[in-house]
């Protein structure tokens, strides 16, 4: 045996502590460590095994009672010298090996054995071991020192990590940032889609990182509940309290683990949880999904769906209806768990009950409302409006209590699909500004508002309202007046002069006189019913 050589029998190899997990992504696997420089000056060839487990250290031996020196986790680099021969030795000399955990084996041929013993390849396949050989003689105390410092910089690597996610999310705390953006700092720290459920595993935020959303969400519940292996998943809770997970979909390798990142990440949710209190992860998700949809930002509908439904917002065969409010009722006390927020059936027939996910707001139904199953809300408000969602199972009729929560606004017809949905959202918005107090409207019964909506977006419209409009508006903006608002009632109620001034909050004779100069300034007959549906369009593009 070369004098460079070390062979340790009778003494342990100093070695790292066992470590927690079972793959720590700092450690190199038997195939990191196969490619060191002093191995491949060997010609390995490997016989058996898998090459993908990590190598905690290198340990050097050529006894056959090696087995019980391991701790594992070890690559033993061998000559096999002290080795038996026989068939049934060597199995049970693998068996020790394997089950004390080493990594695998590298044996040098030459000193003990001029070929590899058929019986200890077909051992080390049977247990799954890695069985490598050396052709050439090699400097094991070279081999030792290359992959040591392998190790040593991946836990230095590791350490570090640790250190930069610590920071980041202690600062993220202490700044108070948003759950969304925790969120969104784990996905990009381990490049993969990174999502916050509550305890019914619906999706409160989530971040795809680079991959589409439907991917991500589609049929989330059932997935998540199925607790997939190659999930990492760590529990958002704190003072003995459990809100939800945060999970980690499979993603590339991380120094410190995607555990490690998940718990750092889980800490500093807890501690927002713990700061918003009560209701705060149902009102983000509500703000977060209803922003979304008002503000475009998906890439296909096949996203938009996927998120509604992971977040417990049922789309597929429902009845789907959208509300906007310009004044939204002071919210009910809030429920024991804020993840409820399913309408169901009372025992007695009395009704539907239906919990807003961001509000927690309570409906009770008309006893005569036909029985509708499970109802779904969200809510959020947007600068001076309140928007509402709601869906119902197919066939269902809109509750009254519904359209009690809003108010004054308008609220649209049954839509059947998610591009329906999307296309209602904008004419309700619009519809909504004319609503007058206390009454709501209801799409289908203003067919102009919704093509003023639909068409909210094509030049030619705009173009109208400007050229129609423009001698008005001029004139109101020099002198402080109120001709728009005048001719807003005039269409309004259309052969009704009395109650269109009386919607003026004027008195009939000034009434007349803002008549007359509007057909002065604007050349036109407001008793002729095609001039008179002209403006009222040219209106419904100006808004309010």
């Amino acid at each position: 045996m070369a004098a460079d050589r070390l062979d340790f029998i009778a003494d342990r190899t100093d070695r790292p502590d066992r470590f927690a997990t079972d793959r720590d992504p700092a450690l190199p696997t038997v195939a990191d460590a196969l490619e060191v420089a002093s191995l491949q000056a060997g010609i390995p060839e490997v016989l058996a095994g898998s090459l993908d487990v990590p190598v905690r250290w290198v340990h050097v031996s050529d006894s056959e009672r090696v087995a019980a020196l391991l701790d594992g986790g070890e690559l033993l680099l061998t000559t096999g010298a002290g080795w038996p021969g026989a068939a049934d030795a060597l199995a049970r000399l693998v068996d020790e090996l394997a089950d004390a955990g080493l990594a695998g084996v590298v044996l040098e041929l030459g000193t003990r054995f001029a070929v590899v013993p058929p019986p200890l390849v077909a051992a080390c396949r049977a247990r799954d071991l890695a069985l490598v050989t050396l052709d050439r003689e090699v400097k094991f105390v070279a081999v030792t020192e290359e992959v040591h410092r392998r190790i040593i910089a991946g836990q230095v690597e590791a350490l570090q990590e640790r250190q930069r996610l610590h920071e980041l999310f202690t600062g993220l705390s202490l700044r108070g940032a948003p759950v969304e953006v925790v969120v969104r700092e784990t996905a990009r720290a381990l490049r993969a889609p990174v999502v916050l459920e509550d305890l019914a595993h619906e999706v409160v935020v989530a971040d795809p990182f680079d991959l589409a959303e439907a991917e991500v969400l589609a049929g989330w519940a059932g997935r998540s509940r199925r607790l997939p292996p190659e999930w990492t998943r760590v529990p958002v809770a704190a003072r003995g309290t459990r809100w939800g997970e945060l999970i980690a979909l499979p993603g590339p390798p991380h120094p410190a683990g995607p555990a490690t990142v998940l718990e750092q990440a889980a800490t500093a949710l807890a501690l927002s949880r713990l700061a918003d209190g009560e209701g705060a992860w149902a009102r983000l998700r509500a703000e977060g999904l209803i922003a979304a949809l008002l503000g475009e930002r998906y890439v296909t509908v096949a996203d938009v769906e996927a998120r509604l439904e992971a977040s417990g917002f049922p789309v597929h065969g429902r009845a789907l209806h959208v509300a906007v409010s310009a004044s939204a009722p002071a919210p009910a006390p809030a429920p024991a768990r804020d993840d409820l927020h399913t309408t169901r059936r009372s025992a007695h027939g009395s009704g539907q009950i239906v919990r807003d996910s961001s509000q927690a707001v309570q409906i009770v139904a008309d006893p005569n409302t036909p029985s509708t199953g499970e109802a779904r809300t969200l809510t959020a408000e947007v600068g001076s409006e309140r928007i509402l969602l709601l869906s119902l199972p197919a066939g269902s009729r809109l509750p009254e209590p519904f359209l009690d929560m809003i108010g004054s606004g308008a609220v649209s017809d049954p839509a059947a699909t998610t591009e329906e949905l999307l296309a209602a959202i904008p004419v309700v918005r619009r519809l909504a500004r004319q609503a007058a107090p206390g009454s709501v409207l209801r799409v289908a019964d203003r067919p102009l508002a919704r093509l003023a909506a639909e068409l909210s977006g094509d030049h030619r419209l705009q173009e109208h309202s400007a050229r129609l409009l423009a001698p008005l508006i001029r004139h109101d903006d020099a002198t402080d007046g109120d001709l728009l608002r005048v001719l807003r009632a005039v269409v309004a109620h259309p052969g009704n002069r009395t109650a269109a001034a009386s919607a003026s909050h004027l008195s009939r004779s000034v009434f007349y006189q803002r008549l007359t100069l509007i057909a002065d300034l604007l050349g036109a007959d407001l008793d002729d019913g095609e001039t008179l549906s002209a403006l009222h369009l040219a209106l419904l593009a100006h808004g309010r």
